[in-house]
């Protein structure tokens, strides 16, 4: 296993420990105290992978995504977000279309290598599924909708799980904000949705090949 892996945080004692680990799990890790930090390494190094906190300084994590999926050298990289700061509903909304995963802190290693594993095999598995309904003479655009789909049902299904989490859903008694609501309503909606239309991709798929 040669992947590399941009590991972005603030906190020197955060790096070095996601860098031991990465190492033990045959992963190259690559160090970068910062936003700045990792702006300026992903000028000259390709991962295949960003790990990046949200709650960083000067620059802080979502603006350092921004800054990413801007450059069209490095918007292609998937990039996982975890923080110990709890996503809100708006944030959720705004990124996800951004992000591959969000892992809390304080980040237990068997969820963030699972993290990890999922997303390239996601990656692989799209890529191969779309090389083969390119080979049967399925249209591009479709084959595009049907890559971005896989990913953004997977990442919009465990924001679900974060925000729930958060919003205190699962426990007895607790009363959830109106506004948590109707943000995990109408997510809940976009997730059921785009699995309606994957099912009609995927059935297009399989008359084609």
């Amino acid at each position: 296993m040669n992947d590399s892996i941009l590991i972005v945080d603030d906190s020197s004692y955060i790096v070095d420990g996601l860098v031991v680990l990465l190492k033990r799990k045959g992963f190259k890790p690559i160090a970068a105290h910062g936003g700045d930090e990792a702006i300026s390494l992903l000028s000259s190094n390709k991962p295949d992978l960003i790990l990046l906190d949200i709650m960083m300084e000067p620059m802080d994590g979502w603006e350092t995504l921004d800054k990413i999926k801007a450059n069209p050298d490095t918007r292609d990289i998937p990039v996982l977000m975890f923080s110990a700061k709890k996503i809100t509903p708006e944030e959720a909304q705004e990124h996800s279309l951004n992000i591959e995963d969000f892992v809390s802190k304080p980040v237990n290693p068997a969820q963030l290598l699972n993290s990890i594993k999922q997303i390239f095999e996601r990656r692989s598995n799209v890529k191969l599924e779309a090389g083969v309904a390119k080979d049967a003479g399925q249209d591009a655009v479709i084959i595009d909708e049907y890559s971005a789909l896989r990913k953004s049902i997977e990442v919009d299904k465990n924001l679900l799980e974060v925000l729930k989490n958060s919003s205190g859903m699962n426990i007895p008694g607790h009363v959830v904000p109106e506004e948590d609501l109707e943000s995990i309503n109408k997510l809940e909606k976009k997730v059921k949705g785009d699995e309606i239309r994957l099912k009609e991709i995927h059935e297009m798929f399989v008359k084609v090949g």
